[in-house]
This record gives C-alpha cells, sequence and structure tokens, in this order.
C-alpha cells in the first residue's frame, strides 16, 4: 500500500486545519471572556457539521465522477484522466487564491472574528446561531479545498483521505496546544513553512494537471484514430514527445524512477515525474514566478507584529496567524 500519496494531502489538510483551528479558539476564547461559555457547544457542532459536509462533498465528487465514467465505458480512459485534470485546475486555482488572499488577511482576521462573534452576541435570540454560522464557514471553507485536491487525485484510491484524516487529528491536537495548554507557537513561522510546501505542492499538481489532459487527449485520438489531428507535435520537431506536451525535456527514469524511494515521495509531494515535458516544465516555472512571486510579496508585506508566538495563557489571539 503506498501511503505516499497521503503526504500532500496531510500537508493541505494540516494547514488548512490549523486555520479553522485558531478561528474555533479565538471563539472559543471570546465567549469564554464575555461569559458565555454556554454557547460552547453552539461551536462544537460547527465543527462536526462541517466536517461532515465536507466528506459529504466528497463523497459526491467521487460518485459524479463513477457515474460519468460508467455512461459510456469506451471512454473510461479519456473520462477519467479528463475529470481529474479538470478537478485539478478548480484545487489549483482554489488552493493558489486561498494562500495568497489568507495571508493577506491574516493581520485582522481576530478583528473580523471579533466583530462577527460581537454582533451574533448581540442578538441574544439566535446567538448560538450566528456561532455556529461562523464556524461551519470557517471548516467548510478549508473543508472544501482538500475535497478539491483529493477529487484531483481520485485514482490513488482511499489513501489520501487518510492523509485528510491526519492532517485533521494533527490541526485539533495544536489547537488544544495553543489554546488549553497555553503552549507557546510561533504561528508565523508555522504558516510560512506550511505555505511554502504549500506551493511548491500545487506548482507540482500543475505538472500532474498536463499530464491527465494529455493522457485524455491521447486515449481519444488512438480511440477515434484522430492522431494526427489532436496530437499536434510531430516527429520532425522530435521522436520522443507527448501528443500536446511538446518534446521532452528529460528522462530520469533509470536515475531517479517515480515509482521507486525517494522519487515516489518526489512524485506524491511536488509532482516529480521521469519523463517531463517542454510545456509541463514551462508550467511549473510560471506557476512558481507568477503565484509563488504574489504569495513571498504578501509575506513581506504582512505585518511584523503578528511574528509573536502564540500562548494561551498569555492573550494568544492578539496575533492570530499569518
Amino acid at each position: 500500500m503506498n501511503f505516499s500519496t497521503a503526504l500532500p494531502t496531510f500537508v493541505i489538510t494540516l494547514r488548512e486545519g490549523v486555520e479553522a483551528a485558531l478561528v474555533v479558539g479565538i471563539v472559543l476564547a471570546l465567549l469564554k471572556k464575555a461569559k458565555q461559555s454556554r454557547l460552547n457547544p453552539w461551536v462544537y457542532a460547527g465543527v462536526g457539521v462541517g466536517i461532515v459536509l465536507s466528506a459529504l462533498i466528497g463523497v459526491l465528487f467521487s460518485s459524479i465522477i463513477q457515474a460519468l465514467g460508467a455512461i459510456n465505458p469506451q471512454y473510461t480512459s479519456v473520462v477519467e484522466p479528463l475529470l481529474e485534470g479538470v478537478f485539478s485546475v478548480l484545487a489549483i486555482a482554489m488552493l493558489s487564491w486561498m494562500l495568497i488572499w489568507m495571508t493577506k488577511q491574516a493581520r485582522v482576521m481576530k478583528a473580523q472574528v471579533e466583530g462577527a462573534v460581537t454582533d451574533a452576541l448581540k442578538n441574544n435570540s439566535n446567538a448560538g446561531w450566528g456561532i455556529f454560522t461562523l464556524i461551519l464557514v470557517a471548516v467548510l471553507r478549508e473543508g472544501f479545498e482538500t475535497v478539491l485536491f483529493i477529487a484531483a487525485n481520485f485514482q490513488q484510491g482511499l489513501i489520501p483521505s487518510l492523509g485528510a484524516i491526519a492532517g485533521i487529528a494533527v490541526a485539533a491536537a495544536i489547537g488544544v496546544l495553543l489554546f488549553q495548554w497555553g503552549v507557546k507557537i510561533n504561528i508565523r513561522r508555522f504558516f510560512q513553512v506550511m505555505g511554502v510546501l504549500l506551493v511548491l505542492i500545487v506548482a507540482g499538481l500543475v505538472v500532474s494537471t498536463l499530464h491527465n489532459f494529455d493522457e485524455a487527449v491521447s486515449n481519444y485520438a488512438l480511440s477515434s484514430r484522430a492522431t494526427e489531428s489532436l496530437c499536434f507535435y510531430y516527429e520532425r520537431f522530435t521522436k520522443i514527445h507527448s501528443c500536446i506536451l511538446g518534446p521532452m525535456v528529460w528522462n530520469t527514469s533509470n536515475i531517479l524512477p517515480e515509482e521507486k524511494f525517494p522519487g515516489i515521495l518526489l512524485k506524491a509531494l511536488f509532482g516529480y515525474r521521469e519523463h517531463l515535458y517542454q510545456v509541463q516544465a514551462l508550467a511549473y516555472i510560471i506557476f512558481l514566478l507568477t503565484v509563488g512571486g504574489l504569495y513571498f510579496r504578501s509575506l513581506t508585506s504582512a505585518s511584523p507584529q503578528t511574528g509573536k508566538n502564540i500562548s494561551a495563557g498569555q492573550k494568544p489571539m492578539s496575533s492570530a496567524k499569518e
């Protein structure tokens, strides 16, 4: 059983889970400060329902994939990589946007949560529902990103789901350490490291996405006998080429095969391919220069005051996260 495919899902779920855990911790601390701990069950209910709904969305995506693949078994080899590519594009867009947006919003996250909790408490009759909705949206937002990533790798079976469960467990443990036991953790540094990993993981997903689209087009071209019209890279350019990805840039199958350690680990985490083609290489570099550049720029523009350690015993919400 290849557990290496659980690693990228674990990293993504851990990062997104810690974001949700910080919101939960801030809300619980604010409720305690306002002497409204009676509303704590609404917080826990929001967490539980958010996780369940995220799992149901994942099941729905899997059902859609299976249903579309079963419509015409003849084109299963085309539909599966095509759907995987589509979900990958959605995952790339969502993860990239949330990575940059959340980094920029880090400095005002506590104020936003405080405002939402204050508004909810003002409405005594529906305060519980207000708190529940706030937590539900926070958890569901992070869960949806993870579900999209898992759906983009549905051919890997249930192993990515195990990585998601482990990520949730570790994120919950970090939340308990911060807000219950008062352990000091440099949240700013944590999110910087996880952010860099996430940029590399999503960049690898770009490479895998292009491979999926190439596989779908190639399989359709073979099944419809329209290879020359669909696969527009001809042998006059190079004898070793892909259907739509151009000439091969490198072949490291003899040095670092992607199905053996450590190649299998690099493939799972960063999208390493033993056969890399020109379009994939260009897309990888462009992604790192654009999204990676925007992410690092958002880090440098963030408030330096958010770099303090967090301790539940020393007003942890004053520097929630970076």
